[in-house]
């Protein structure tokens, strides 16, 4: 081999790490914020990727995810939400509650931020308007938090002889002050709401024991990462059996499990289109140019295997506005 060739042969095998290295670094990386346990929000990120793949975007193809958890303790979220701009990422997907957008949206600036929860962003500052974020904030409102006063007015519809109202708080959650709506909302249909706080899952027991104190007919579970999915959910439906006592949730998986009722969107499908929305930004689009997704559609399921063990009869016309019964 003459010498030339060889000298070729070295340079290019040289340039080989070198251009692999160079095509790691053009990978987009996505930091994923999350204010629960991994396990428990399993959902959750498999809706997140579905919206990417839609979007041409595969994890560990063209993309990079790196997860942060805070494992239910929020306090940990500022420091989380450093470490993902310290590294530094493209972008910031932020769930589990408003807390984790609000830890993004302190962290950084000018790294693009898609949120998912239940809040009304604009109540909490995440962005200026609906229709127009400004800044680099945007994402997907479940309005969860609003709902609150309908799901009241439902467990009234559900048993019309209910008085006392419990609402199930995690005071960790700036969301708490929701609940003052929720008591005017009970006031101006003669029930009274009673506040009841849990952060931790010991806490939950303690919760379902302070509402039987204050004679609640029903419990109402705010929305929160740590009752939305997995060990929280699970034991608040056994606790809701346990003391026989009506509990009612956003999350459309509750009544599947085994809840009585749940009210509000097709979460599933708005971390999809989460998904979407960091494709988008990944591409070069503005979050202050991209409207929050609202949900224009609400469901209703009941489950009435759940109402037989409770010993409730729930009356024909509040089947009639259930889309889904679970037999």
């Amino acid at each position: 081999m003459k010498r030339r060739e060889f000298m070729g042969l070295v340079a290019g095998a040289a340039a080989w790490p070198l251009a692999a290295r160079a095509q790691q670094a053009r990978t987009p990386v996505l930091g994923f914020l999350g204010s629960a346990a991994e396990a428990d929000y399993k959902r959750t990120t498999a809706a997140l990727r579905r919206g990417l793949n839609e979007a041409g975007y595969v994890e560990k193809q063209n993309l990079l995810i790196d997860y942060r958890w805070a494992d239910f303790q929020y306090e940990r979220l500022p420091a989380l939400a450093a470490e993902l701009v310290k590294r530094p990422v493209n972008a910031i997907f932020a769930t589990g509650s408003v807390v984790s957008a609000l830890a993004a949206k302190s962290a950084t600036a000018t790294i693009p931020i898609v949120f998912a929860n239940g809040s009304d962003p604009v109540q909490y500052g995440l962005v200026a308007s609906l229709n127009r974020p400004g800044g680099n904030v945007t994402g997907i409102s479940f309005i969860n938090s609003q709902l609150g006063p309908k799901r009241i007015q439902l467990l009234r519809l559900l048993n019309p002889r209910t008085a006392v109202v419990a609402v199930l708080v995690n005071p960790k959650n700036p969301n708490v002050a929701d609940a003052r709506t929720f008591v005017a909302a009970g006031r101006s249909i003669g029930v009274e709401v009673v506040i009841v706080n849990a952060s931790t899952e010991p806490e939950i027991k303690e919760a379902f024991n302070r509402a039987l104190e204050q004679h609640a007919d029903a419990l109402l579970i705010h929305v929160d990462a740590l009752f939305n999915d997995g060990a929280g959910q699970s034991q608040i439906i056994a606790l809701a059996g346990q003391h026989r006592l009506p509990t009612m949730m956003a999350n459309a998986t509750f009544p599947a499990r085994g809840g009585l009722i749940s009210y509000g969107a097709d979460t599933a499908d708005l971390n999809r289109q989460a998904g979407v929305y960091v494709a988008r930004i990944l591409r070069g689009e503005k979050p202050a140019d991209l409207p929050v997704v609202q949900p224009t559609n609400f469901a209703l399921r009941v489950n009435l295997k759940t109402a037989k063990v409770l010993g409730l009869s729930i009356p024909e016309s509040f089947l009639l506005l259930a889309d889904e019964v679970i037999e």
